[in-house]
């Protein structure tokens, strides 16, 4: 009876919790100036486009047969600029195909979540749902099929060889709870590793393992409080690194009508955890940081002493100010030292420009490597998140840095690396990624040979609109 009477209280409670969020987001004010993330590089698409045969420059290599492919928010139904948040658009996604040295088609699709569906006058995908169903942080290829990703509940949703959705599939039904935009893949095993939370569960962090064969292998609770906002992991040959830094759920936010709930808490500890692959979530060994945010690692590896090493981005914080997207202000490429004996990390700026994206040679993910590559921001004291002109190369190893400028009016998404061949050393290979004239408003897939690194692109891909700024993407090779 007890029981019963709690349940109907909670119940209750979340109730009028929910309907004071929905009375002040519909009645916030309009905002003084123009929501950034509605115009400018960010303003989106009104329309899905099917391009065939787009005009190259150059030559592409005819070896990369696949889809390079990208995703961010495009928001299609109508939001209010007063309270819409960047992280929060419906999805969509943007690839090229790539096949004998041609550029075969570029095309845009949103993903179809429930309310775009509806807004398109189409029926509904399949599949579950769990939770929100908007997906508009990460597309990569698992286990020969392409999937958009998101974090904080949404289930990942399937896609066609041409980038429509096909349906929304917690992998087959082997998914119970949350999933993440950033798994990464164990070349040991062929496994996806993952960080996962879930906004309705504040208390709880999930290390999921997704097999090579698609299916859910490990949902192993890590136990948390405040409800922390964990956007990426990264894993060694033993270890997966939980990151649980001091942005976390704020229940002021979300009474305020603000969509996405979560801000930079003071109160919250800063701490980096090292949980063996297959240990009980209880085993994790908590080590302490100086207070920061990071949304992306770009690896780690594992030191003869017992340390772990672990390259990031890190922001000096997140989220303290702006309700509507991040800010830019103060972020460094760092290296970390992780001790689990003293239960402590050591901090060491590599580069202190701002930037972000990292991404290393990922046949190297949890191995010590040498190459990473970051888009460099704009640091230009409005403090807001927009991608500048330059692509940066950070070599591990001698510590030197080369910059690729794409010129004024220009605007880099993040790059993607994939190698020249199987047996390819390690950065050898092609980098590519959207660059967008500003000025033009116009993109295009640039293809860059790292061995030619600060030279002009082997092959650019002519798209004749503006991509929006958005989030991740891969290289999807054809199977």
């Amino acid at each position: 009876m007890a029981s019963l009477l709690e349940n109907t209280i909670r119940k209750t409670v979340t109730q009028g919790v929910n309907a004071l969020h929905r009375f002040n987001r519909d009645r916030m004010a309009a905002p003084q100036r123009p929501n950034p993330y509605l115009s400018g590089p960010n303003r989106p698409l009104q329309r899905e486009f099917t391009l065939a045969h787009p005009v190259v420059r150059g030559h592409i290599p005819p070896q990369l047969d696949g889809c390079y492919a990208r995703i961010g928010p495009n928001p299609l139904v109508k939001v209010n600029p007063a309270n819409h948040h960047w992280f929060l658009g419906d999805g969509m996604v943007h690839g090229v195909r790539l096949q004998g040295g041609q550029a075969l088609w570029y095309r845009n699709r949103w993903i179809r979540s429930t309310q775009v569906s509806q807004a398109l006058g189409e029926p509904p995908k399949p599949g579950p749902r769990h939770g929100s169903d908007t997906v508009n942080t990460n597309v990569m290829s698992i286990a020969g099929k392409a999937w958009a990703l998101v974090e904080a509940g949404a289930w990942p949703v399937q896609l066609d060889e041409v980038l429509d959705t096909v349906a929304h599939d917690p992998f087959g039904g082997s998914l119970k709870g949350a999933f993440s935009a950033h798994p990464h893949l164990d070349t040991a095993t062929g496994a996806l590793h993952a960080i996962c939370y879930d906004a309705a569960d504040p208390n709880r962090l999930h290390h999921v393992v997704v097999g090579a064969d698609g299916r859910v292998q490990r949902e192993e609770p890590i136990a948390v409080v405040h409800g922390p906002s964990v956007h990426d992991c990264m894993i060694t040959e033993h270890y997966v690194i939980v990151l649980d830094l001091p942005v976390t759920f704020s229940m002021a936010r979300y009474l305020a009508g603000y969509g996405f709930p979560y801000g930079w808490n003071t109160q919250h500890r800063a701490r980096v955890g090292l949980l063996g692959k297959n240990a009980p979530g209880r085993d994790i060994v908590w080590c302490d940081v100086d207070p920061c945010y990071v949304f992306h690692p770009s690896n780690a590896f594992e030191n003869a002493d017992g340390s772990v090493t672990l390259d990031v981005v890190a922001h000096p914080t997140m989220f303290d100010d702006s309700r509507i997207g991040p800010s830019a202000a103060g972020s460094k490429f760092e290296r970390w030292r992780i001790d689990p004996k003293a239960r402590r990390v050591e901090r060491q700026v590599i580069d202190a420009q701002a930037q972000e994206f990292p991404r290393p040679d990922e046949r190297f993910i949890g191995k010590p490597y040498r190459h990473a590559w970051t888009v460099q921001l704009k640091d230009d004291g409005s403090g807001e998140f927009v991608p500048d002109r330059c692509l940066i190369h950070h070599d591990l190893k001698d510590g030197s840095r080369r910059v690729h400028d794409f010129g004024p009016g220009r605007q880099v998404s993040e790059f993607v690396f994939t190698p020249r061949h199987g047996q390819a050393t390690e950065g050898d290979g092609w980098l590519m990624g959207y660059v967008v004239d500003t000025a033009q408003l116009t993109s295009e897939l640039i293809i860059l040979d790292t061995q030619q690194f600060g030279g002009e692109p082997v092959a650019v891909v002519e798209i004749p609109h503006a991509i929006p700024l958005g989030f991740h993407g891969n290289w999807m090779p054809a199977v």
